[in-house]
């Protein structure tokens, strides 16, 4: 159920954005400069899908994508209306990410867990305690390990190679190479 969360997600983004169900783009053009704009904060990654992405990319690498699901799992909580679905979808966040059960438990304090009783009265800020949790944990620890990746700097490495290509100078810049040789 989870992962028809995520795909609804990708769903409402433009289809050059759209991600197919192996979690890899249908486009693989990058809007120019956008690990700068990943490199700003935390919330800029998130707000970009490529770099949520690519964020995920890395920690599972690390072992702790459940932390970026679980906080994309509760973005989505807070968006839902309909009160049948959001009982649902607090039931899904619940056994997926806090139970002691939990197929991708999250690590929160241990007084910060949900008791199951709370599931059947949800309202859309009931994670929000843990969701800043796993934010502040991510944004203090993943997030800079991430920046100083092989796989982020790979894209940044690109991205400014691409930036010096022939096909993103000024015509002006090719006509004094050519006319200055």
């Amino acid at each position: 159920m989870f992962n028809r969360a995520v795909s609804r997600l990708s769903r409402k983004r433009p289809p050059s954005d759209i991600h197919d169900s192996d979690g890899s783009s249908s486009s693989s053009h990058q809007t120019p400069k956008s690990t700068a704009k990943w490199a700003s904060s935390l919330e800029n990654l998130l707000e970009d899908p490529e770099g949520v992405k690519r964020f995920r990319e890395f920690l599972k690498k690390e072992f702790s994508e459940e932390n970026v699901l679980f906080w994309l799992a509760c973005e989505d909580f807070k968006k839902t209306q309909d009160k049948k679905q959001m009982q649902e979808k607090a039931k899904e966040i619940y056994v997926t990410f806090l139970s002691s059960k939990a197929s991708s438990q999250v690590n929160v304090e241990g007084q910060s867990r949900l008791n199951e009783k709370i599931l059947e009265e949800p309202h859309p800020l009931m994670f929000q305690k843990l969701q800043d949790q796993i934010f502040n944990l991510m944004k203090y620890d993943s997030y800079s390990r991430f920046l100083k990746s092989d796989l982020f700097l790979k894209h940044k490495r690109t991205e400014e190679e691409d930036e010096e290509s022939p096909d993103a100078q000024t015509a002006a810049k090719r006509a004094s190479r050519i006319y200055n040789t």
